[in-house]
């Protein structure tokens, strides 16, 4: 189960036509009445319209009764025409639902340009509210209906002490979160204020989604929504935080596992830093690198350019007190090669997923940045016309 975990929420797939081969293509989470919600946008220059609206009724502080989701349009670079198309789909889900347009908030997804075309989402929405239910299959069929490039559905749940929290996302290209990162739609069913779930909800992205890179690419449309039905009283906000975390984390690495093209995921740690907040720069600094996730995908354990990515983060570091280590074995130390090293055994031990530790100090700082191996596969996928 996902979104459906938590008591209060049903969640639902149809397909309404955006896509042109009958796949379900808009999904809609539902809460039994409007519960506080909290949410992380793009920080991209170039918003998409739904981020747009979503943030604004957001703003109106009255709660959130629903969630539309469509895959097949991202209704993004669509300028005023775009802006009314997601007002009007707010206003159909409020229509057939019962309640205020500014309680729905609305995401998109797909290919950018394109003006997402009401009359199919508002065609689909009674048969769509009447296929809402609070089953796991359910659950399923709304965390399929936003997939794009994705292979599989991506949902996770975490089970704490008399509360749950769920969650479905997409994404599988276009993944460099400033923020956060595809589309997520988290739910619980732990009574929690507004403020109170914006602050679990910024400090479990920064550590999960904003810790993840794909492709280097921003994208308009990242939003991660978190809503609390209040089913259930008295939670601990630390063990809330800790099951949204949970979640987010294992939706992160369900990302990276479906990446398009990715052959391998290669999980970065950094260690030795100042504090955090720069071990996260060193650590999504190196998954920028073009040069290094191509050495991964080689697989060649070449680690200056492990040094060349960590110079470019502009994070003072002392080069010579780097050390590098691939799946477990150091292939430098003290910021040069380790003599005599069996380059072939960890060239194997590449193979498949494995682990980068590079400590650049002695400091408290630490981070972990999720990656994968940059692939001919992903160029030849992403050069063609979408």
């Amino acid at each position: 189960m996902s979104v459906t975990a938590a008591k209060g929420f049903r969640a639902g797939g149809i397909a309404a036509g955006i896509k042109p081969d009958g796949q379900l293509d808009v999904a809609l989470v539902m809460a039994d009445r409007a519960v506080p919600a909290a949410a992380v946008f793009t920080r991209n220059g170039a918003p998409a319209a739904p981020v747009q609206v979503s943030r604004r009724h957001l703003g109106e502080d009255l709660g959130v009764r629903a969630v539309i989701l469509n895959s097949g349009c991202a209704n993004a670079g669509t300028g005023e025409p775009g802006l009314v198309a997601a007002s009007e789909t707010a206003k159909a889900v409020a229509t057939e639902i019962g309640c205020l347009p500014e309680e729905v908030l609305v995401c998109s997804t797909g290919p950018i340009g394109d003006v997402l075309e009401v009359g199919l989402i508002t065609g689909a929405l009674p048969d769509l509210v009447g296929q809402t239910l609070a089953s796991a299959a359910h659950g399923t069929a709304a965390a399929t209906a936003i997939l794009t490039t994705d292979t599989v559905p991506k949902e996770a749940t975490f089970w704490g002490d008399g509360f749950v929290v769920g969650g479905m996302a997409k994404g599988a290209g276009m993944i460099r979160p400033d923020m956060a990162t595809m589309l997520a739609v988290l739910t619980t069913d732990a009574a929690a204020d507004r403020d109170t779930l914006q602050r679990i909800l910024r400090r479990a992205v920064e550590t999960t989604f904003n810790c993840l890179n794909v492709d280097g690419c921003e994208s308009t449309n990242d939003t991660v929504i978190l809503a609390a039905s209040g089913e259930v009283g008295g939670v601990d906000p630390e063990a809330l935080a800790e099951g949204v975390e949970a979640v987010c984390r294992d939706l992160a690495r369900a990302i990276a596992a479906d990446a398009e093209g990715a052959t391998r995921v290669v999980t970065v740690r950094i260690r030795g830093a100042a504090d955090d907040a720069a071990a996260r720069l060193l650590g999504r600094a190196v998954a920028d690198s073009a040069l290094v996730r191509s050495s991964f995908y080689g697989p060649d354990p070449n680690w200056g350019r492990i040094l060349a990515a960590l110079g470019s983060a502009r994070v003072p570091f002392d080069p010579e007190a780097v050390t590098v280590s691939y799946a477990g074995t150091v292939v430098a130390r003290d910021g040069m090669t380790v003599p005599d090293l069996d380059v072939d055994a960890v060239v194997d031990a590449m193979a498949g997923d494995f682990t980068v530790d590079v400590v650049v100090g002695t400091g408290l700082g630490e981070a972990e940045i999720l990656t994968t191996d940059l692939t001919p596969e992903y160029v030849t996928f992403n050069g063609g016309r979408s």
